[in-house]
């Protein structure tokens, strides 16, 4: 079996098309019960958002499984499969893996770090899960990566360093004045970055916000999610005395606000500080305020130097964040050899066990007068050469498969001990599917050295990956 994902993200599509992948409610129950239904998929998972669309699959063929996926890309796209494929990315394996937790952890996200789509992960696989489409493989792995995601939230500060013109012109005022619970604050303009202006400022606890627009209707709606004030965009000269905070962003032509309008105003403020956050292109407000007593003016180029820092932050905590998601591919990577090793000790024992139970129907047949305790030493003594003789290769096996992340010695060893390969399915071995026959390949004597020099490989090379990550 395979892990792969085929996806269409910000980077590799148009937002065209993009939104014609982007799956309704409806549309993703009938794909999901589409990969329910295929010969092909035996587990999957689908995420769809506004920046991406990826199906998670778990496939017995990779190139039949990229061709069905991508068949399904194109259905939905309406599209013929040619014109779908270059837009799309198709992963396999470790690099599958690696990629479900980089996206849970905002790393491959438009804005690096941002939260929102670890929410959108975790909703993606509970849809798939109760639908009836993940199984052993996929549970283990989603709940992987979605616990990575959790970590690179809560032990880094990736999501935390603004990013955007409007949420570094509120951190900017923020860390002028510090606390801004008691601050007045006035957001010109009710377009998309005023609005994210109102809500950041209201998140840092701002009671007092008014907003200006040119349109009051436009401005209105802004409050139905954050309390704020209205006035007209004519109102703005007048009422600049009473804020703290000015942050403008109209776009406008010309000069929303007026360097003779805020000298004004700093006299009746008795020069108290005001400052002034001008995030629009074209500028909204007069440079020459700059040189105003008391009046701070930032303007975007100002603002670029805050995010840039910032991005590199981000890229830093990113590198933290790399590193859980190579710890988790180890650690899932580990689970699926325990898989295959599971059912052979389970197999080693009961028939050790069937054994010892032999020999000892046959003592006590031979020897019925023993007494109770004799039959309890005979019993205990009998288990214990058992159990003895099991010890050393339960544990070798243990740690050779665990070393190699290979199923080869799991069919060896069953092989050896002469313990059927089709008692070693469980449900962890059959969705990995790495047990395999090698009878052919040589005598034991054969396989032993290969053992033995694979063991020594392995004790130069601490780093395996399982099959199916491969």
């Amino acid at each position: 079996m395979h892990i792969v994902v085929l996806g269409m993200n910000h980077k590799t599509a148009s937002v065209e098309l993009r939104e014609r992948v982007s799956l309704s409610e409806d549309a993703l129950e009938r794909l999901l019960q589409e990969l329910r239904d295929s010969r092909t998929v035996m587990e999957s998972v689908v995420l769809s958002t506004c920046n991406r669309t990826e199906l998670y699959a778990l496939v017995n063929s990779i190139r039949a499984g990229q061709d069905y996926l991508l068949t399904r890309f194109a259905g939905m796209a309406g599209l013929d499969k040619s014109l779908v494929e270059s837009s799309t990315y198709f992963i396999q394996g470790e690099q599958a893996v690696a990629h479900a937790m980089r996206v849970a952890s905002g790393l491959d996200s438009v804005v690096v770090g941002e939260t929102q789509i670890l929410g959108q992960m975790r909703t993606a696989f509970q849809t798939a899960f109760e639908a009836g489409n993940t199984g052993a493989m996929f549970n283990r792995l989603f709940r992987e990566v979605i616990h990575v995601g959790k970590r690179a939230q809560a032990e880094t500060t990736i999501g935390q360093s603004p990013v955007s013109v409007s949420y570094a012109a509120v951190q900017l005022a923020s860390k002028f004045f510090g606390d801004m619970s008691n601050r007045k604050a006035l957001v010109v303009g009710a377009g998309h970055m005023g609005e994210l202006a109102l809500v950041h400022l209201h998140a840092l606890g701002v009671r007092h916000l008014v907003v200006a627009n040119r349109t009051l209707e436009r401005a209105q709606s802004l409050t139905e999610t954050v309390s704020a004030t209205v006035i007209s965009l004519a109102d703005v000269a007048g009422a600049l005395a009473q804020f703290d905070v000015v942050i403008s962003a109209t776009g406008a032509p010309g000069y929303t606000i007026q360097a003779l309008d805020v000298e004004l105003a700093m006299k009746m403020r008795k020069h108290q500080s005001m400052v002034l956050l001008d995030i629009a292109m074209p500028r909204d407000i007069d440079p020459a305020v700059g040189a105003l007593s008391g009046a701070y003016l930032y303007d975007v180029d100002d603002l670029d130097g805050v995010i840039e820092a910032n991005l590199q932050e981000r890229k830093r905590q990113a590198a933290v964040v790399e590193s859980m998601i190579a710890e988790s591919v180890d650690a899932f990577s580990k689970w699926l050899t325990e898989q295959e090793v599971v059912p052979l000790i389970t197999a080693l024992r009961e028939k050790g066990l069937s054994i010892q139970q032999g020999v000892m129907d046959s003592l006590l047949r031979k020897l019925p007068d023993l007494t109770e305790r004799d039959r309890k030493v005979l019993n205990k003594h009998t288990m214990s050469i058992v159990n003895q003789i099991l010890r050393d290769p339960i544990q070798n096996v243990k740690e050779l498969a665990m070393a190699s992340g290979d199923a080869e010695y799991v069919s060896l060893f069953a092989q050896l001990f002469g313990i059927d390969e089709s008692s070693l399915q469980s449900p962890g071995a059959s969705v990995t599917g790495a047990t395999a026959h090698f009878a052919s390949e040589g005598t034991f004597v054969e396989l032993f050295q290969r053992m033995r020099g694979e063991a020594k490989r392995l004790s130069e090379d601490k780093r395996v990956i399982h099959p199916v990550l491969r």
